[in-house]
């Protein structure tokens, strides 16, 4: 048995970067959505690991190593590039 806890649906813009460093290539998906309390949704296309990030979250290198099995430098590279697309957010309540 389980409890439906939400089941809804929106139109979200979802935005793909693939780009290549000296040490690695990286293919991420952002999909921006007004759930999760406004945060995106990023997933790496070569790992499949995914999670929620706002542009306070890229300061915190060990969150990003741990979230798609990075390096220190790979994640001071993909804060770097990430921080570009994504947006500072306002807090939201969410229910």
């Amino acid at each position: 048995m389980f409890e439906r806890l939400y089941d809804t649906s929106e139109q979200a813009q979802v935005q793909f970067i693939g780009y290549a460093s000296d040490r690695a290539r990286y293919d991420f998906g952002i999909v921006y959505t007004n759930a999760f309390f406004g945060k995106p949704i990023v997933f790496c296309m070569q790992t499949n690991r995914s999670t929620l990030l706002d542009y306070d979250d890229l300061d915190n290198l060990t969150y990003l190593q741990k979230a798609f099995q990075l390096t220190t430098a790979e994640a001071e590279e993909v804060s770097v590039l990430m921080k570009q697309f994504i947006p500072t957010l306002s807090i939201k309540d969410q229910y």
